[in-house]
């Protein structure tokens, strides 16, 4: 019962939890990525939103560059801080132009993805991760 009830948990624990939610978001963005990087050379007509006065093959591009290649980044652990500031962009987008007038069973999405993203940014990946190998190598 003393366990369930501690305030401070385990580093141990900090770092399995921050591993679960980095490996899951990412494998889950990766799904989402993933057809819009067939979309990108299926070599049909671009069908995708113009954000920001950008073309709508320049909007696909970059959503396809962070939800794909930041969520494998994501995965494996390696530049966490960095990757996931181009998902935030993403999912701010994703937020605030593209569902904004949306209800919020639409918006939901986008501001799970967007909670799990920011406590990454601010604690980074997490001892079972790339960039924790690097560091501790480096430190030798």
């Amino acid at each position: 019962m003393n366990l369930l009830l501690k305030v401070y948990p385990s580093s141990k624990g900090i770092d399995i939890a921050l591993f679960i939610a980095r490996f899951s978001i990412g494998i889950l963005m990766l799904i989402h990525g993933l057809p819009k990087l067939e979309a990108i050379f299926s070599g049909q007509p671009v069908q995708f939103i113009s954000v920001f006065g950008l073309s709508p093959v320049i909007s696909l591009l970059l959503a396809a560059f962070a939800e794909v290649f930041c969520s494998i980044l994501l995965i494996v652990g390696f530049a966490t801080r960095i990757a996931v500031v181009p998902l935030i962009i993403t999912m701010l987008i994703a937020l605030f132009v593209i569902h904004i007038n949306d209800p919020f069973s639409r918006q939901e999405m986008p501001i799970h993805y967007l909670l799990v993203y920011s406590v990454l940014l601010f604690t980074g990946s997490g001892r079972y991760s790339l960039d924790y190998l690097m560091v501790k190598r480096n430190e030798r």
